[in-house]
């Protein structure tokens, strides 16, 4: 609605907004960013009617409650250095710095530099009208700020800069605006000058010119619609000169003076109210600052005949008098001098008798009337008295003036009742003294004041009332000092007994006064006379127990030893059965044991201490056990006596005695009695029902064992427990108090079952709150708390309720802990309950957690958080949940750093047990503690981390409960991210759940990611830092793979985390280490998990690849040409280099800078100690040496020379991976290949040599094959026949590989042979044919064809071209058979060189024992060839018998093919022989 442009409906809407906000404890963030923006926006339209703009800013104003710093950011956007704000911009902030104090003190120093750019610019009389207003907010914003810097929750600021700023600023407008400014105008000053002139007093150097100002102010004095303005500033003034000690110059206070008594004594017109009470006001000021001065002032101007000037300043005489200035004391004589001045002033009576004018009259009536009220106010007890010289008379006639002013100056009756009790007994005396008690009256004038208070109106209680009253009669009793007058006062206390009802107020007045009397009497046989009259005769008392208990115990205020005698006696003598049987038949009742128990409790309660402790324990406490023992006995068997009256009897006495032990104060005195009487009071509490409050046995019991635990000898810490124990056990189990209530027939019941259990509870509430802070060790009140830890979290709620409420009591109300007092347990206890079901139980555990704060001295936030507190009325759980929160980030802040992990252990155990609301308060305390103090947590991350483990099993099946431990692990971490990161580290390998769960928490918070994978790179690099891969090394790879699974961005941590991830699965490669010892903690697993042993080198790969999966996503690397089986080559040592290659291939090369800091951190692996790692960063440049691209950017210029020095390593895998690189080395950089051609080919053909191994003799063969194709045939002359030779020993090899390269190579050297190896080369093709022709059926269908290939190039150099046509035959599309080529193949080499056949026929037996089948197939058909196409002179050369033996035995060849091949072949050489006549 506030978008729109209709006033009408804005007008409304802020009207109401102000209320809603100021009445809304929490309001979303939003809606309040929103309201900011629409308010101050329609505040500074000036097309908006004035009335809306200024509604939209008191709602801005208002907002500020809920964000205040958005409010001012707001405001001061518009509030610009050297420009003309809009008024309301200005009005605004002057309200901001008066509603918020506290927030605006930091913003005050820029409002004032640019408030006072802008005061030249101000030409409008509104708006520096407007200033004016502003400079009254700010001064006594800054006024609070200076005199109270204490109570502000920041360092203290320089308060002096910021009065140099208003000192300008207000001395620029009352030279510049103050002449010339319109009555308005100068309104608007008025109220500036109070404030402003007040702050300024407080610096020395501002002082004269503060003071200077004030004649300007006075001057204003002109119109009544300002003078109460300008008296209010004056006000404002004087009380900084008191406050600040600041002597007024003589001129200037005199000008004050005449000023002020003119606006009380205005003439002709009456003057305004509101600013004769301001006057009033300034003049109390004044008397506190200077009273000699100005009581010579008022005596000065009471001598005037001005009526008015007179009445005026006698007002103000009896004003100051009233507010008992203590400076006024010394001038009193002087006070009442001027008075009588007035009244012995004959013009006055004069004018009375001439006057005509009833008006006239009345006014000259009144000095008089004003004169006597003053001095009434100077001493009440004099003035009017009768002169009477008799003490009784005088006492009676005052008292009896004071009774008649009782009606009309109080509402309560009793104090008529008590007042007529007192003097009707003393007007009865006959016998009174004719001597005059001069003392007397000397002590009713000082005692009498503080008795006619509540006559004045003044609240005092009836009790406190009472014992004034006796305290009076008691000490006249002792001046007067008579003993005939005070024995037949006595007797006439007594005879007026029967004038009141027992119940009535004045009989129980009457009572003790007689006791008091009794205890004034010096006649020790008259008192004794009536003690035994009272005990034998109690009827005539009224009510017997009431009489003789109170009269008893005044008495032996000072005739203790009478008292105890008389009972003593009288209790030996008194057959008490017999007794109650004759008062059975005369209607008269008499004392009872019990009775006399109570007696000997009032006794001990009034008795002087220390003569009662020297007599308690035989004369008092043995005797009312004595009684009370006997009153349980039947027949002299002692039995449990269910009598209640005997119980609340016994009780009472117990507990009137032990307060008077109390009171004794003597610390030495040890009470022998205490633990049988604490025994009777347990056993009291036993057996009261657990089902019903009906007696209030229980509660008067507490309230015994209170007062007892208080007394030496002290108790035992276990003694303390089990009576606190006790206790709470038999009252907080009691069913709710509506089901106890139901026990009640009638209303009166309920509401007696209902006062007694609020009397029980309070009972209870306060014997925890004295025993527990008695003690000085904290450690003995944690136990005694934890005695209501139970019930705290009970799940009935009328037992929570009823624990809180208790322990609300003992938390509250100005505690003197033991200073070691420990307050983080109890808070995590208690403060997430602020949620819980029950108003009340929220309430009683916000007023706990406060008062917590207050027994650590900490009051700073106290108000506001009891203002929070209200909050937690709503029933409405978000509303206190919200509530809560603001709570906890109060706190939170003031919890003892050394307690957090105490506080935490306990919001823990709640979030594990407590209901849903107090579960979420308790993840809400437990975050705000760790926000608040998380920086200050590093000594105890330890424990707290433990802590938090400990809970998790359980917290997991609660998935609310769990995401605050995420959080909490979340916050830690914001913290101290290193030590959590060690700490999780240290967890088992391989990771449970719960350890898998955090490291995910912490991957999910945006704000922790980025840090914990800092700090695990961190981690792994430091554990690599020797090439050695240990335990700890394995856990950061496994909690790397936690955080990078739930999608951690790599992009900036890739080069490094790749290459650290790559050298520890190196340095892991085939490691079989133990996982560390198994903590205490109950580990989440699957079953038969903790005995796995887990594998290093699999966990390090499985984070490598988690890895890369990412940099996929992200586009750092691609998917590899293994697929899935790269992971299984990485981890298996015989096959790593080869997934390091594969890895290595998979690298996005188009990643430029990704790929160059791969390799410039991996570089350093190459002269790496470990042979695992060498082997690894060799494999992985080998495959990098093949991209033109790293050559131009990166730094293979010095792996090149590092591929050197490793291709002659004594490791296998390394040379191998070594001469891959130079071998790559021609691919990517050809100019390199050939300008270290002689180094490179030297180390690879050294690899030809590695006949151990033929991976490192593949390589070379690769390696060479890359490398020749660059060069010519004089860069090969010099090693052309070494290579030629190593070459043509691999065409057997077993590996397909190797035989494939030597057989390409072999072809590629055709092209390098140059006319020096050409006839050699030759020659090492015709020892090399029998290879080529037989491996053209080799089983791998690629060395077949290189076989073609190579015949077809190397034919030529044996003058073979004719040869070409039977060899195309072997591009057809259906091959030909074996038998048929090597048939045509032979008949054509037959006939051009015999030579050649007989070559391939000597060579031909070493291949009929390959292992290959179809080689040696092969080889015999090729034999049967070279057979057949041999001529005679060549058979003849045959070795007939070795070659028949050597078929023969393929004949039993396993393979057919062989075997048919061996018999065609050897029929073919029976045949041949035959031709030519040779005999086998």
């Amino acid at each position: 609605m506030l978008n729109k442009e209709d006033n009408v409906s804005k007008e409304d809407i802020y009207s109401h907004l102000t209320s809603v906000i100021q009445n809304t404890d929490i309001l979303d963030e939003a809606i309040v960013q929103r309201l900011i923006y629409y308010a101050s926006k329609d505040m500074r339209d000036d097309k908006i009617p004035r009335e809306i703009r200024m509604l939209a800013g008191e709602v801005l104003v208002s907002l500020a409650a809920h964000d205040f710093n958005s409010v001012m950011h707001e405001v001061q956007n518009n509030f610009r250095i050297l420009e003309l704000p809009d008024e309301f911009v200005v009005l605004s902030l002057a309200e901001l710095a008066t509603s918020y104090v506290s927030q605006s003190i930091p913003f005050m120093m820029m409002t004032l530099l640019t408030m006072q750019t802008m005061l030249r610019l101000a030409e409008d009389e509104n708006m520096r009208g407007t200033f004016c207003i502003a400079l009254e907010k700010f001064s006594k914003t800054i006024y609070k700020y200076v005199n109270h810097w204490r109570d502000f929750p920041y360092p203290r600021l320089d308060a002096d800069r910021l009065s140099d700023k208003i000192f300008m600023v207000f001395r620029y407008i009352m030279e510049k605006w103050a002449p010339l400014a319109s009555p308005m105008h100068t309104l608007h000053i008025i109220k500036a000058h109070g404030p402003t002139v007040s702050l300024l007093l407080h610096r020395a150097d501002f002082c004269e010119y503060a003071l200077s100002q004030v004649p300007w102010l006075l001057s204003q004095y002109k119109d009544k619609e300002i003078d109460f303005h300008v008296t209010q500033s004056l006000k404002q003034i004087l009380t900084a000169t008191v406050l600040y000690d600041i002597g007024l110059p003589r001129s200037l206070r005199q000008s004050i003076f005449i000023s002020l008594l003119h606006q009380i004594c205005r003439v002709p017109e009456l003057p305004v109210k509101e600013n004769e009470i301001e006057a009033s006001r300034c003049f109390l000021i004044l008397a506190h600052s200077n009273p000699a001065e100005l009581l010579e002032f008022f005596d000065e101007q009471i001598r005037s005949n001005n009526e008015a000037t007179r009445t005026g300043i006698l007002t103000l005489l009896r004003s100051i008098i009233n507010a008992e200035e203590p400076r006024l004391r010394d001038h009193i004589i002087s006070i009442e001098r001027t008075v009588q001045l007035i009244m012995g002033d004959l013009s006055i009576k004069e004018k009375l008798m001439k006057t005509n004018s009833h008006e006239d009259g009345k006014k000259e009536k009144s000095v008089q009337e004003t004169s006597l009220q003053v001095l009434k106010t100077l001493d009440p007890l004099v003035i009017g008295m009768p002169q009477v010289r008799d003490p009784l008379l005088s006492l009676t006639i005052t008292l009896i003036t004071c009774l008649k002013l009782c009606p009309f100056r109080s509402k309560d009756t009793t104090l008529y009742s008590m007042y007529h009790q007192l003097f009707d007994a003393l007007t009865r005396g006959s016998i009174l003294p004719e001597m005059i008690h001069p003392k007397l009256v000397d002590l009713w004038q000082t005692r009498l004041p503080e008795l006619l208070q509540p006559l004045e109106g003044k609240n005092t209680s009836i009790v406190l009332w009472e014992t004034m009253l006796l305290q009076l009669l008691k000490e006249s009793l002792w001046k007067i000092s008579d003993t005939a007058w005070t024995i037949q006062l006595s007797r006439d206390f007594n005879q007026q007994m029967d004038s009141y009802s027992n119940t009535s107020i004045e009989k129980k007045f009457l009572w003790k006064a007689l006791g008091t009397t009794l205890t004034s009497c010096q006649d020790t046989n008259f008192v004794s006379s009536q003690i035994k009259e009272f005990l034998t005769a109690p009827h005539q008392l009224g009510d017997q127990r009431q009489g003789i208990t109170a009269i008893l115990g005044h008495c032996a205020e000072n005739h203790l030893d009478i008292v105890l005698k008389v009972l003593k006696t009288f209790q030996n003598q008194e057959k008490f059965f017999m007794n109650r049987c004759k008062s059975l038949f005369s209607g008269k009742k008499s004392l009872t044991k019990t009775d006399i128990m109570v007696i000997y409790g009032a006794v001990a309660l009034h008795a002087p201490k220390q003569q009662l402790l020297a007599r308690l324990d035989q004369d008092v406490v043995s005797q009312v056990l004595l009684l009370y023992s006997q009153c349980s006995q039947i027949l002299g068997v002692s039995v449990m006596n269910k009598d209640i009256d005997l119980q609340m009897s016994f009780t009472r006495s117990i507990t009137e005695i032990v307060i008077a032990v109390q009171d004794a104060e003597d610390l030495k005195f040890q009470f022998s009695y205490k633990e049988t009487l604490m025994g009777y009071m347990l056993d009291f509490i036993r057996d009261e029902p657990l089902d019903s409050l009906a007696s209030p046995v229980r509660w008067k019991a507490l309230i015994a064992i209170r007062y007892l635990s208080k007394l030496k000898p002290k108790l035992s810490l276990n003694d303390h427990l089990n009576i606190l124990e006790e206790n709470i056990r038999r009252l907080l189990p009691l069913p709710p108090l509506g089901s106890l209530t139901n026990d009640g027939r009638t209303d009166k019941d309920k509401e007696h079952i209902k006062f007694l259990y609020e009397r029980s509870m309070d009972a209870l509430g306060k014997l925890l709150r004295t025993v527990i802070w008695d003690n000085v060790k904290a450690e003995d009140c944690q136990e005694m708390f934890n005695l209501l830890r139970m019930w705290l979290v009970s799940q009935k709620e009328w037992e929570r309720e009823r624990a809180f409420q208790i322990i609300a009591k003992v938390l509250t109300n100005d505690i003197e802990a033991p200073e070691d007092f420990k307050i983080g347990s109890l808070l995590g206890l208690l403060a997430p309950h602020c949620c819980d079901t029950l108003p009340t139980i929220r309430q009683a555990a916000a007023s706990s957690a406060i008062g917590l704060l207050c027994i650590k001295g900490i009051h700073l936030e106290v108000e506001r958080l009891q203002g929070l507190q209200e909050g937690l009325e709503s029933d409405d759980v978000q509303v206190q949940i919200k509530v809560s929160s603001k709570i906890a980030k109060i706190v939170s802040k003031f919890i003892p750093n050394e307690e957090i992990q105490m506080f935490l252990e306990e919001t823990l155990d709640g979030l594990e047990s407590l209901n849903p609301t107090c579960t979420m308060a308790c993840g809400i305390w437990m975050i705000a503690a760790l926000k608040e103090q998380g920086v200050a947590l590093e000594d105890q991350l330890l424990e707290i981390l433990s802590t938090i483990y400990r809970h998790m099993p359980v917290l997991r099946q609660k998935e609310e409960s769990f995401q605050f431990i995420l959080e909490a692990i979340s916050q830690i971490a914001s913290f101290h991210m290193e030590a959590v990161v060690v700490n999780l580290l240290q967890k088992p390998l391989p990771f449970d759940r719960d350890t898998k769960t955090l490291w995910k928490a912490l991957a999910e918070n945006p704000a922790s990611r980025g840090k914990v994978m800092r700090a695990l790179v961190n981690k792994l690099e430091t554990g690599l830092e020797d090439d050695i891969a240990g335990i700890e090394a394995i856990s950061v790879a496994c909690a790397i793979q936690e955080v990078v699974s739930w999608g951690t961005p790599v992009t900036h941590l890739y080069p490094e985390l790749f290459t650290l991830l790559l050298k520890l699965v190196s340095c892991t490669l085939g490691q079989k280490m133990p996982t560390s010892p198994l903590n205490h903690r109950r580990r989440v697993m699957q079953q038969g998990e903790r005995q796995q042993i887990p594998d290093p080198c699999r966990l390090s790969t499985a984070t490598l690849k988690c890895l890369q999966a990412q940099a996929m996503r992200e586009g750092l690397a691609k998917e590899s040409d293994e697929g899935d089986n790269l992971w299984t080559l990485l981890s298996n040592p015989g096959t790593h280099h080869i997934g390091v290659c594969a890895l290595a291939r998979s690298m996005a090369v188009w990643q430029h800078g990704v790929i160059l800091d791969i390799m410039e951190q991996l570089l350093s692996s190459l002269t790496s100690s470990s042979e695992y790692y060498r082997i690894t960063g060799t494999a992985f440049f080998s495959e990098l040496m093949r991209e033109p691209i790293l050559w131009k950017h990166g730094n293979l210029r010095d792996v090149l020379s590092l591929m050197d020095q490793s291709a002659w390593d004594s490791n296998a895998i390394l040379r191998q991976m070594a001469i891959r690189g130079l071998g790559n080395t021609a691919s990517g950089a050809p100019h390199k290949a050939k300008k270290h051609k002689q180094i490179m080919l030297e180390s690879i053909i050294r690899g030809l040599y590695h006949l151990a191994r033929t991976e490192v003799v593949c390589e070379s063969l690769k390696a060479l094959k890359k490398i020749l194709e660059l060069l010519t045939d004089r860069d090969v002359s010099f090693y052309f026949k070494e290579i030629v030779l190593q070459t043509r020993t691999f065409f057997e090899d077993e590996q397909d590989d190797v035989r494939l390269t030597a057989i390409f190579l072999f072809e590629d050297m055709a092209s390098l042979t140059g006319r020096r190896w050409k006839i050699f080369f030759a020659e090492e093709i015709k020892k090399s044919l029998i290879s080529f022709l037989l491996h053209l059926w080799d089983p791998n269908p690629k060395i077949g064809a290189a076989c073609r290939d190579v015949l077809t190039v190397c034919i030529p150099f044996l003058g073979l071209q004719e040869l070409y046509g039977v060899l195309d035959h072997l591009l057809d599309h259906d091959l030909p058979r074996t038998r048929d080529f090597y048939r045509q193949f032979c008949v054509k080499l037959a006939k051009k060189n015999q030579e050649i056949l007989w070559i391939l026929h000597t060579h031909s037996f070493t291949f009929f024992t390959s292992s290959w089948e179809m080689i040696r197939s092969a080889a015999v058909k090729l034999t049967d060839a070279i057979v057949l196409n041999l001529t005679s002179q060549y058979m003849e050369l045959l070795d007939r018998e070795q070659l028949t033996t050597r078929l023969q035995e393929l004949r039993q060849d396993p393979c057919i093919s062989v075997q048919r091949a061996a018999e065609a072949a050897l029929q073919t050489l029976l045949r041949r022989c035959k031709e030519i006549s040779i005999i086998l």
